[in-house]
């Protein structure tokens, strides 16, 4: 492709673009004067159509990168209106093919041999034309039936120009609606997209996936807990452009008349493919980052397992992000706000608020049920209540107009991690919308989340040596208390405490023990702060917001200037906004250890 097409291409996805968005705000604000509910309903559906068009054949035209954004976009049938579904389903695998000649031609320059020479067989029909490759079906010299995977030509160049135009729109995006910054992802598409041009990185990427899946063994009954019920091909052989599997006969999943003629259980089969995803994410640290229906097939026979393609796009997560995900999935299952935000320090996730409930509530909503097709409207409508309210309570606490709220980006970092995961998790719940299923996520993947935390989560006193924290013992009445603590954790009555008791002025009982939460298992200390419930907390809180409202403190300003006896030597460190944010670690600004304000809480 010369450097004039890439020009007109380029030309033509801007245009695109910017045509979509001023009809789109066009009719946003035609919408505000109308009367009839019934007369917004109908020009939305038409401007809906109307620019699915334009972006269907736009892609179809452009293919590349394009394809693969339609792809994704054609799976979420829980957010998107339906005349995109529709239109973009067109491009999961059914675009239109590659001459055969330039298909032989590229077996033929990678394999070093002739097409005679490889196979018996060759269906000069394609299985599928996708995005950056299409797929033949063959029979191999040694008559293993097999399909070829073969790149299309010059696509490396094309996928590689279509990123830098990605992101120009995204950065415009970005500028002109700041809340909408995808910046973090197409970051992140511009680091993994490239990898997927080199098949001997997919076949090796498939071999990994299929051993950590236990697909060798397809048909061994006896799998250990967490072990998933799905079958993917064995790679027979591979080069950057050309990739040879292992046929399996199977359906489509998007293919739901076939599906439904075979009898085909549909709950069953996306519950077991989340279940794959579950175990590569959580055990393995190693997944899929592309899972739309064209990367699926469901075997004829049964008990028709789902089959697993494609693992170009893959993404390996640490150790320690492979926790803070667990972590977050769990302290969201939970309603944990403390655990969700130390999951989110943990894997480099900064807000620039400290709005813990708006955190849970945005969380909640990931990890939320999937939700079938024909309540997709309803619940984008729930969504952007959700956002108006939580927009509204980022307004008040930030004292913003509402022009500022509209251009104001909560998230201060984003990490490169969560991308492919985010994305993975928008297309199973995609999925699941597609074939008209429910799927409850914190059901499904709850045992595989709990598995990578197993070690780190506190089995109570009797497991632990490290239970209570290790200080000094202050009376016989402390002792006493450790003992009943130590019984109490060992029923499981205890998570975490913390007990200060003063006598005559002197420190008697300064004893913590156990975990900050379920899932967090960082062990409870005495300057540890716990979000309970304290009447004089509430008061002290509510004191210090009126002043800050009423103009007589300032957030910097030192917590030693209402309170004196809480300055060390003259020295204060606190501020106001520590203390209201709930991270000010009081025991840390006294000079005596006994005096401290400490927190209970079981």
């Amino acid at each position: 492709m010369g450097w004039g097409n890439i020009f007109r291409r380029r030309v033509k996805v801007f245009s695109l673009a910017v045509l979509i968005y001023l009809d789109y705000k066009a009719l946003q604000k035609r919408d505000k004067f109308m009367k009839s509910k019934e007369k917004s309903e109908v020009l939305w559906k038409r401007a809906h159509e109307r620019n699915a068009k334009r972006v269907r054949n736009l892609m179809i035209q452009s293919e590349g990168l394009w394809v693969k954004l339609g792809q994704y976009l054609s799976t979420r049938a829980d957010v998107l209106p339906s005349a995109y579904i529709s239109l973009l389903k067109q491009l999961q695998d059914s675009l239109p093919p590659r001459p055969l000649q330039e298909v032989c031609h590229t077996i033929e320059r990678e394999l070093r041999k002739s097409m005679k020479e490889l196979f018996l067989d060759f269906d000069e029909n394609s299985l599928a034309t996708a995005s950056i490759a299409q797929v033949h079906r063959a029979t191999l010299i040694d008559g293993r039936k097999v399909v070829v995977k073969v790149q299309h030509e010059d696509i490396k160049r094309i996928i590689l120009e279509d990123l830098k135009d990605a992101k120009s729109i995204v950065d415009w995006i970005a500028w002109a609606e700041p809340q909408y910054n995808f910046n973090p992802m197409i970051d992140e598409w511009c680091k993994e997209a490239p990898k997927e041009l080199d098949f001997n990185h997919e076949a090796e990427n498939t071999r990994t996936v299929s051993k950590n899946l236990g697909c060798a063994n397809k048909y061994d009954s006896d799998k250990p807990i967490n072990q998933v019920d799905v079958l993917i091909p064995e790679v027979i052989q591979s080069t950057e452009k050309v990739l040879i599997l292992e046929y399996m006969d199977g359906i489509r999943l998007n293919d739901l008349e076939s599906l439904e003629a075979c009898g085909v259980n549909k709950q069953k089969v996306v519950e077991e493919i989340t279940r794959a995803y579950a175990h590569q994410i959580y055990v393995d640290g190693f997944f899929n980052g592309d899972p739309h229906p064209g990367n699926f097939l469901v075997s004829k026979e049964p008990p028709h397992h789902p089959v697993l393609l494609d693992f170009g796009l893959t993404k390996k997560i640490s150790s320690s992000m492979k926790q803070s995900l667990a972590k977050m999935f769990l302290a969201s299952a939970e309603g944990d706000h403390v655990a969700l935000l130390s999951s989110f320090a943990e894997m480099g996730l900064k807000l620039r608020l400290d709005l813990p409930e708006q955190a849970m509530d945005v969380t909640s909503v990931f990890f939320r049920a999937s939700t079938p097709a024909n309540e997709a409207a309803e619940f984008v409508k729930s969504l952007d209540e959700r956002r108006t309210r939580n927009m509204k309570v980022l307004q008040e606490k930030m004292n913003l107009s509402q022009k500022e709220v509209k251009r104001f980006n909560p998230i201060d970092a984003f990490p490169g991690d969560m991308v492919i995961f985010s994305r993975v998790v928008n297309l199973l719940r995609g999925l699941s919308s597609t074939l008209d299923v429910r799927i409850v996520y914190q059901d499904i993947m709850r045992p595989f989340a709990e598995s990578v935390l197993q070690e780190k989560i506190a089995r109570g006193p009797s497991s632990s040596a490290q239970w209570i924290y290790d200080t000094p013992v202050h009376s016989d009445v402390e002792a006493k208390l450790r003992q009943v603590l130590v019984e109490l954790g060992n029923k499981d009555k205890i998570l975490g405490i913390q007990v200060c008791a003063y006598k005559d002025g002197e420190v008697i009982i300064d004893t913590a023990a156990g975990v900050l939460g379920r899932y967090d298992p960082r062990p409870v200390q005495p300057d540890s702060l716990f979000p309970v419930f304290s009447v004089t907390k509430g008061i002290a809180a509510g004191m210090l917001h009126w002043l800050v409202d009423n103009g007589k403190l300032n957030l910097d300003e030192s917590i030693a200037n209402i309170w004196p006896e809480f300055g060390t030597n003259g020295k204060n460190l606190i501020k106001v906004h520590h203390v209201l944010n709930h991270t000010a670690g009081f025991a840390k600004c006294f000079g005596q250890p006994q005096r401290r304000t400490s927190f209970a809480n079981d």
